[in-house]
């Protein structure tokens, strides 16, 4: 196992998962570091579960092999590091992440079955590894990030609590879009009554200043990214797939320690969300 921090991408034989780590090779350029690539398989005892719930294992013999192949020539200039690991996915990924400065897993959103990193093990290795955690569906390319050809980039969007906003979350998300040289939309969504009572403050104020309070030292650290403040209200997890319909990235936040599951907000955005999901663990 490595011990310097790198962008990590797991790898199960799957078109998910290939394209995931094609994802996390042009993020290990962005940030200069270098690339690592697990693979790892738990191989089942013949007979034990139907083929179309567990990939069989001798069908992924060679994934890491070609994996590295294809990364090495599409990007000559990146560091790849490979390691196959033989045993439980979630804990051999999980292992992973308390080294990597990210993890990236493929995903096919809602009701997958197939790949051993699609449906239940991407979820659990999202809700407990101890790095930012990407989601990454199928048919994923770099041209995804721009609004055309030759367009502008598409706007990373960040899920904000007012209540509890953390440092962590809103550096990555800020460093994503620095990144991308894409703008940053935050987005801010609650459930409370819009109706306020005869001697309060009237909500949408009261959300607007806290939102522009808390991303003020954030503007000031990266002011060459453009900033765009949303304020929402209703089901948080709708409207955030919603505002990220036309995202290149979308960024959520997951407490900790919360348990070994995902809030609703993180889930739907990780079913539902049309662009890659990042899922970013803070107090």
């Amino acid at each position: 196992m490595t011990t310097q921090q790198t962008i990590t991408a797991g790898i199960d034989g799957s078109p998910e998962s290939l394209d995931a780590a094609g994802w996390a090779a042009r993020e290990a350029l962005r940030r200069d570091l270098p690339l690592h690539l697990v693979h790892a398989c738990d191989p089942p005892a013949e007979g034990s579960r139907p083929p179309e719930i567990d990939v069989p294992f001798h069908r992924e013999d060679g994934a890491l092999d070609r994996a590295v192949l294809q990364l090495s020539r599409a990007h000559p200039g990146l560091g790849i590091l490979d390691e196959q690991v033989t045993g439980p996915p979630v804990q051999a990924l999980s292992a992973a992440a308390r080294s990597s400065a990210l993890l990236v897993l493929g995903s096919r959103g809602f009701g997958a079955l197939t790949g051993a990193l699609v449906g239940s093990v991407a979820l659990a290795v999202a809700a407990r590894a101890a790095c930012p955690v990407a989601l990454v569906r199928a048919g994923d390319h770099p041209a995804d990030e721009h609004r055309s050809t030759d367009g502008p980039r598409r706007p990373v969007v960040l899920g904000l609590d007012l209540d509890r906003p953390d440092d962590e979350l809103l550096e990555y998300a800020f460093d994503a879009a620095a990144s991308r040289q894409a703008p940053l939309h935050a987005v801010h969504i609650w459930t409370a009554p819009l109706i306020p009572s005869a001697d309060a403050v009237d909500p949408v104020e009261e959300k607007s200043r806290l939102l522009a309070a808390v991303l003020t030292p954030w503007r000031h650290k990266f002011p060459r990214t453009q900033v765009t403040e949303r304020l929402l209200h209703g089901l948080p997890g709708h409207h955030l797939v919603r505002a990220a319909s036309t995202a290149g990235l979308l960024v959520v936040g997951r407490r900790i320690p919360a348990g070994p599951h995902l809030g609703r907000t993180a889930h739907a955005a990780i079913h539902h969300a049309r662009c890659p999901v990042v899922v970013v663990p803070h107090y």
